[in-house]
């Protein structure tokens, strides 16, 4: 996009310099290459200044509107910085739980996702909505361990550590039908993480 913006910019001053291309010189010009043609009329300037001045502004104004959209697909070191540390907090003592058949959540895919997620959720309105991401040191994004979170826009990067832990107390059985424990076997298994951030890469 931004590379788009600056080809426009460069169209437009061309246009503007041959806007300023003096008439004598284009009759000049135009007499050795044509020279059984007659004289440009003034007026034929003045519309041919006209169309490339317009050519010029549309030019400007599309180069103008493809750098912002660039500037609002980028996050700033800022915007990073506090959305990270916001989901630090935000995760840090999260429960979930998980099948005891399955061990699926379906809270979340995996911790890189959830905490893709989070990050874009605390970036506040100026921030984008796409372009985090969430590595694993491990190569497991659904492993506890070291992410490194990095987002489009911005070289800075931070160290995310997830380390989650049996939360027994909150495992779920669902009762029998009878009343009491269910029979088959299957319950709801409880974690909690922990949470830590720095700056930097793992």
């Amino acid at each position: 996009m931004t590379g788009l913006s600056v080809a426009l910019f460069v169209l437009a001053a061309v246009l503007v310099a041959m806007v300023c291309v003096k008439a004598d010189r284009v009759r000049s010009v135009r007499r050795r290459t044509h020279p059984s043609g007659g004289d440009l009329p003034a007026s034929a300037f003045v519309a041919a200044r006209t169309v490339l001045l317009v050519m010029a502004a549309l030019c400007v104004w599309q180069g103008a509107r493809g750098l912002a959209a660039a500037h609002d697909n980028e996050w700033s070191d800022d915007e990073l910085t506090s959305a990270v540390r916001q989901t630090a907090d935000d995760l840090d003592g999260y429960w979930y739980r998980e099948s005891s058949l399955t061990h699926d959540t379906p809270y979340f895919d995996d911790y890189a996702a959830l905490i893709e997620e989070r990050v874009v959720r605390h970036g506040g309105g100026g921030a984008p909505q796409t372009g985090v991401n969430a590595s694993p040191l491990s190569g497991d994004p659904d492993a506890d361990g070291d992410f490194t979170v990095s987002a489009d826009g911005t070289d800075r990067a931070f160290c995310v550590h997830v380390e989650k832990s049996r939360w027994k107390t909150h495992d779920y059985t669902p009762p029998g039908l009878t009343g009491g424990e269910s029979s088959t076997g299957y319950r709801e298994l409880a974690y909690r993480l922990t949470v830590r951030a720095r700056g930097g890469a793992c």
